[in-house]
């Protein structure tokens, strides 16, 4: 069982692209990030339920369909899930509609009450106050012989990373220069030299950048 994470990040390393509103709480330039991820027939199979056969089936598309595989827990913090978005609405679900593309227990990081959220699909937001250590210690206890993936946002990652909880980091470096947003990797100085580090160039102009340990 490992503990996974899987982020798009700009070539000047920013994860969460600036200028987020609630009324688009990406950010202006999330397009242009993750424009190859979601052109993949993965993502609009897995993400938009599009059962066309539509998108690109590259090297993308295989890193795509690694993202889902073997996952039994999911991590993630308030802002991923959607609570800033309708923060006084109490039947909010969150911002992945009726069909959360997980289908596994997903602990979101809180410092709000909120009972279990349960979908038809097998996917559960648990809303939990916690350690990155204790999170991922009950993560770890739904997701048994499984890997737990810490989904995001950029700050919930970069705690895991900086607690030395992950044991494999896979970014995909979008060929995009966004100037202004959130980096992944300030203040995690040398992180790589506790991986072991490839790269793989898709169709795209992307490039998957996998930290092993």
């Amino acid at each position: 069982m490992a503990v996974r994470v899987d982020l798009n990040i700009s070539l000047d390393g920013v994860a969460a692209p600036a200028d987020q509103t609630p009324d688009n709480p990406m950010g202006e330039d999330w397009g242009r990030l993750v424009a190859a991820y979601t052109a993949t027939k993965t993502f609009r199979e897995r993400v938009l339920h599009d059962d066309s056969g539509q998108g690109t089936t590259g090297v993308d598309d295989r890193y795509g369909r690694a993202y889902f595989e073997g996952i039994g827990a999911e991590i993630m913090g308030a802002a991923m899930f959607g609570f800033h978005s309708f923060p006084d609405d109490p039947d909010w679900r969150g911002w992945w509609g009726e069909e959360p593309p997980f289908g596994v227990p997903v602990i979101v990081l809180t410092h709000r009450e909120h009972a279990d959220i349960e979908f038809d699909n097998g996917t559960r937001f648990e809303f939990l106050n916690a350690t990155p250590e204790e999170a991922l210690a009950r993560a770890r206890e739904y997701a048994g012989d499984l890997d737990v993936r810490v989904g995001g946002g950029v700050s919930v990652v970069r705690s895991f990373l900086a607690a030395g909880l992950v044991d494999q980091l896979h970014v995909m470096v979008s060929p995009v220069i966004l100037g202004r947003g959130v980096r992944l990797f300030d203040e995690l100085r040398g992180l790589d030299l506790g991986y072991t580090v490839s790269s793989e160039l898709s169709e795209s102009g992307a490039i998957h950048v996998t930290f092993a340990r």
